[in-house]
């Protein structure tokens, strides 16, 4: 079935029509045939095949699908892969990745405006290291602290998934998707509500320029990406 009307140009979406279930999209121009394993915790995985689109697109509608939902694509005859636009890796980058509804968070700072350009007084933060336990649940306690010293800006460092559990960050492999040590994605917008809450702005720091030596999948996908 071909692919329903997208927000995003890849992943895995739910839909916004009454039918539920989710659209897949991947871009794998030099696979034959894309198919897309759904994980099944009682019994065996669902495999289905997606459709061909021009510009090296496979894409497909799968009906009964929600969130949660932990999914893998397979090239033509090979191994399970992650997805490359993955928005959670709750096992890591080599496991499957998960259907995220992004609509469920309830955000409580509508009345946030941002700061001023000269207003920033920023306080880089490596969530693994500033607390004991190195979560976002557990940086998100210690704002209120940063705020009476005087910050007005956090600046995360990277936090896109990488492979193993203790980095600065400058490894991402699946850069949609927050390291699933620190958290879930929605621990993530809890992070910044509250941040908003407290009047402090977040911003990130990012690595676009390249990807971790352990966990990438994008050449299997595209030798474009080696």
């Amino acid at each position: 079935m071909a692919s329903r009307i997208r927000r995003n140009a890849l992943g895995a979406e739910l839909a916004t029509t009454p039918e539920s279930g989710v659209d897949f999209r991947v871009w794998a121009p030099n696979a034959k045939k894309v198919r897309v394993v759904i994980a099944n915790p009682t019994g065996q995985p669902r495999e289905v095949l997606l459709a061909s689109e021009p510009g090296g697109y496979a894409a497909g509608f799968v009906a009964g699908v929600s969130a949660g939902a932990r999914y893998q694509f397979r090239l033509d005859d090979g191994d399970l892969l992650a997805d490359p636009a993955s928005r959670y890796q709750p096992d890591g980058p080599s496991g499957p990745s998960q259907v995220i509804d992004p609509s469920r968070f309830r955000w409580t700072d509508g009345a946030w405006t941002g700061l001023a350009p000269n207003a920033h007084v920023v306080y880089e933060l490596h969530v693994g290291t500033f607390t004991p336990v190195g979560t976002f649940a557990a940086a998100a306690n210690e704002l209120a602290y940063l705020a009476q010293l005087g910050i007005t800006t956090i600046e995360l460092m990277p936090i896109a998934q990488w492979s193993g559990a203790n980095n600065w960050g400058y490894d991402g492999v699946d850069l949609f998707a927050p390291h699933h040590r620190y958290g879930t994605p929605d621990d993530l917008r809890r992070f910044v509500d509250r941040a908003h809450a407290l009047g402090l702005a977040v911003i990130l720091d990012v690595v676009w320029n390249h990807l971790g030596p352990a966990g990438n999948v994008l050449p299997a996908f595209s030798a474009r990406s080696r």
